[in-house]
């Protein structure tokens, strides 16, 4: 328990730090290949794997 106070008395101490730009641009480009892919299986799997009823 003694190590978990610690820790959150830490967390309260730490000052908010804005994202750099950077970082925001990889986080969107990071959805956004993420949703591609995932649009891209979708089709592939209703091409090439269609359900047999």
């Amino acid at each position: 328990m003694p190590d978990e106070t610690k820790l959150s008395e830490e967390l309260k101490k730490m000052e908010y730090e804005e994202l750099l730009p950077v970082e925001k641009k990889l986080i969107t480009w990071s959805i956004v290949l993420g949703v591609i892919l995932m649009f891209v299986l979708v089709w592939v799997s209703y091409t090439f794997f269609p359900a047999q009823h």
